[in-house]
């Protein structure tokens, strides 16, 4: 099975490749948009600020759309988010996204009010952790809790540890495969109601109605054997996701 890593120039991409290659895969790490269009499997890495992973990947907006149609796409950390609706991380009056996420894995920025758009592979949106209730940006090891049944997912137990860097989530929902709660006791993901109960939980695993556009809001890679079992089974899933045309084609 390819997979074909996005690389937009964020992060060192070494650890995800070696964690694919682990799962048998045969991993490609491209720039060029035609490969992106062209490919079995794709691969949304991020880091950093929302509004700046957006512009960095605009080269591959249409080829990452068109993919979705019939294509396994998994989107990590930021990547993920770039996948939902819109975000509400921006960067603030006068000041860069670049200059707002220098040194940050995915510290981004202040919301000036206005939201960015995603992808919208994913129905969602993406916003800031509650001030107060979590250091932000949030780094350290969390359990995660299974909502549905996934490939994703398959073989991923509730109080499985996965390794978290960021400062803005999405709401636990629907397309909610797995999700995590740091014990902020807000409505959604904002925790501005402070009349919600405690554990109020957001999206750790996620994925569009007809499941094969997904993402973890952890990083699979720095995850351990959870993580491990995360990106066999995206590599499992996209392999029988292709037999179908495979067989087709032979036919």
């Amino acid at each position: 099975m390819n997979v074909t890593i996005v690389d937009y120039g964020v992060g060192n991409l070494r650890s995800l490749r070696r964690g694919l290659e682990r799962a048998d895969a045969d991993v490609e790490v491209t720039d060029d948009p035609e490969e992106i269009a062209d490919a079995e499997a794709i691969v949304l890495p991020g880091v950093g600020a929302f509004e700046e992973c957006m512009r960095n990947s605009a080269p591959f907006h249409d080829a990452l759309r068109d993919a979705a149609a019939d294509t396994p796409i998994l989107g990590i950390c930021v990547g993920l988010q770039l996948l939902f609706t819109e975000s509400e991380e921006g960067a603030p009056d006068g000041v860069s996204a670049s200059e707002s996420s220098r040194g940050s894995s995915d510290e981004g920025s202040e919301s000036d009010g206005e939201t960015v758009e995603g992808l919208d592979l994913i129905p969602g949106r993406v916003e800031r952790l509650p001030r107060g209730e979590v250091k932000v940006p949030h780094m350290g090891w969390n359990e995660v809790t299974v909502e549905r049944d996934h490939p994703l997912a398959e073989g991923i137990a509730d109080g499985d540890y996965a390794y978290f860097v960021h400062s803005y989530c999405a709401a636990a929902d629907d397309h909610t495969v797995a999700s995590c709660d740091y014990g902020f006791s807000g409505d959604g993901a904002t925790g501005e109601s402070n009349d919600a109960p405690s554990g109020v939980g957001f999206a750790a695993v996620a994925a569009n109605e007809a499941g094969n556009v997904m993402g973890t809001q952890f990083h699979p890679e720095k995850s351990g054997e959870t993580g491990l079992r995360i990106l066999q089974n995206f590599v499992d899933y996209a392999r029988q996701y292709r037999e179908p045309a495979s067989e087709a084609t032979a036919d």
